[in-house]
């Protein structure tokens, strides 16, 4: 019977990445600030549609609102090693990252996220 831990120097799971320590840091504070922008965007729609209210039925469209965007940004943000990748492609084709900030992965980390931006901006 093999393992995983059987077999020295090998990731378990042969698709994925392994993701340096270093990475790791760009990975994390990426992810950070891209999660915290789209929650301040949020927040901004958020105080804009309550200002707007006028009925009490209307706090109803807010909830909705709100809750409709937990729900996309809960899907979005996945901090899974394995699911970077496609994170930080969606994240760029939306503008939130820049290749910039994503100085610092290996090519080709990076050349799956290029891949993934460009085909969702087609």
């Amino acid at each position: 019977m093999s393992s995983a831990s059987a077999t020295p120097n090998t990731y378990p799971y042969q698709n994925e990445s392994i993701w340096s320590k270093s990475e790791k840091t760009i990975a994390r504070t990426v992810f950070d600030a891209a999660l915290k922008g789209e929650l301040q965007d949020v927040m901004q729609q958020a105080k804009q549609m309550a200002n707007q209210i006028k009925d009490p039925a209307d706090v109803w469209g807010l909830e909705h609102y709100l809750t409709e965007r937990r729900k996309e940004i809960d899907r979005k943000y996945d901090y899974r090693y394995s699911q970077l990748p496609r994170v930080f492609g969606r994240l760029l084709c939306e503008g939130r990252v820049s290749e910039e900030e994503l100085r610092g992965l290996r090519d080709d980390k990076l050349k799956s996220i290029r891949s993934l931006a460009e085909f969702l901006a087609k």
